[in-house]
């Protein structure tokens, strides 16, 4: 009896210690995810409007795969109550391709405002050799028309940059000097971001993400030139914290 009453006060006090460490662990790291004993800080209903081309349509990879409907999953497992996501995002669009596509569905989406809205449009500007002018003047229409569908709240509008396909074996194969097309790339990225903060709307770089494509292939999609959904799954990484904020205002 004496053994066993040695051997549970042991236990006792292992438990005891285990107990006293586990109250000195650091408090929740910046990154650790939302949940029932870390609830969002707001509590708003979310709804997402992506805006965009095949970046944004995510092909090659299935919808549920693609940024938007990635992000989406990832604030729901954060304890946001996401009411829907609406992709109005084309394979091929150039910035009038968007345009004239959000105004034929005026009559479908109607005044809706949402609680966020992202736009990555300009690829196909700069693979069709189109005008640099055009692309700019376009752009800053798109980004209007973002802030509007936000309900003019700047803040809740979130820019990607363009990725770089000169990052993927097709872009390899595509042109004798792929550096070109990464250097056009930076061009539109760099008036794309200089109007955005014009705009005061929150800008988030994934071009970097897109140049490890070469070194990294499970970061491109099984055709060659667009994102993998591991990729997708990068972006939405950088993106939470900006996404948290911005729900947060």
């Amino acid at each position: 009896m004496r053994r066993l009453l040695l051997i549970s006060l042991s236990l006792l006090a292992l438990m005891a210690c285990r107990h006293a460490a586990e109250a000195t662990l650091p408090e929740t790291e910046p990154d650790t995810p939302l949940g029932p004993d870390n609830p969002p800080a707001s509590t708003e209903q979310v709804d997402i409007l992506a805006l965009g081309d095949s970046y944004t349509k995510g092909e090659s990879v299935p919808a549920a795969k693609n940024f938007p409907n990635q992000l989406a999953d990832s604030l729901s497992s954060g304890g946001y109550t996401v009411t829907g996501v609406r992709v109005i995002a084309q394979t091929g669009w150039r910035t009038d391709q968007l345009k004239n596509a959000i105004a034929g569905q005026a009559g479908i989406i109607g005044d809706s405002t949402f609680s966020l809205v992202t736009l990555c449009i300009g690829v196909n500007n700069q693979y069709q050799g189109a005008s640099f002018e055009k692309y700019k003047t376009e752009f800053e229409e798109l980004l209007q028309t973002a802030i509007r569908r936000a309900g003019d709240r700047k803040e809740r509008v979130v820019v990607l940059s363009i990725p770089d396909w000169a990052y993927t074996s097709y872009g390899q194969n595509f042109s004798n000097n792929p550096a070109e097309i990464s250097q056009e790339i930076d061009q539109y990225n760099a008036a794309n971001k200089v109007i955005s903060e014009t705009y005061g709307v929150r800008y988030i770089d994934v071009t970097g993400i897109s140049r490890q494509g070469i070194a990294s292939p499970d970061l491109v999609a099984n055709d060659g030139l667009h994102p993998s959904a591991l990729q997708y799954t990068r972006w939405v990484k950088v993106m939470m914290p900006v996404v948290r904020e911005v729900l947060k205002e």
